[in-house]
């Protein structure tokens, strides 16, 4: 039994203090794609939980929180890109550029952070919190203000929408 994994989980508490909280103001009304905002979110937050226990338990948990995060965010971002081009959004290429610029920044604060660079989980942490704040709450309402603009005028069905 690896006694260190056991004692970030409980110092890892899903109701500790959180950076970043689930709001309507970030829901598309896709139940799929608002499920995995949810899932960053908490991703977020258990970083910024790690940080704020200390630069030790921050390093420790950096590392696992990453690849867990970039696995994340592939996934979601397929998912999104796939949706974007099913309804013909036209801001598609945009969109995938905004997902490319995070992937890059992901992949720059695991880089840094092995260069020894302080503070980088905080620095990343908050980094998440203001991609979700701005990305979400802005430009996935607006491809999500579309699709339903679609649905609405029955140019696509619930079907062509949760793929």
């Amino acid at each position: 039994m690896n006694t260190k994994i056991n004692l970030l989980d409980g110092m890892l508490d899903s109701d500790g203090p959180k950076i970043v909280g689930w709001s309507e103001v970030y829901a598309t009304r896709i139940e799929n794609i608002d499920n995995q905002h949810k899932e960053l979110i908490n991703l977020t937050n258990e970083l910024y939980q790690a940080c704020l226990s200390g630069k030790e338990t921050a390093n420790a948990v950096f590392k696992d929180a990453m690849k867990r995060m970039v696995d994340y965010v592939n996934f979601h971002f397929s998912t999104e890109q796939k949706l974007l081009e099913r309804v013909k959004f036209p801001d598609a290429a945009e969109h995938k550029k905004q997902h490319d610029a995070l992937i890059k920044k992901i992949l720059d604060s695991v880089k840094d952070f092995d260069k020894g660079i302080n503070f980088v989980p905080n620095n990343f942490a908050r980094t998440l919190k203001d991609w979700i704040l701005s990305h979400i709450a802005v430009f996935d309402k607006a491809y999500a203000l579309y699709i339903f603009d679609l649905k609405r005028k029955g140019v696509i069905t619930d079907q062509q929408i949760n793929g």
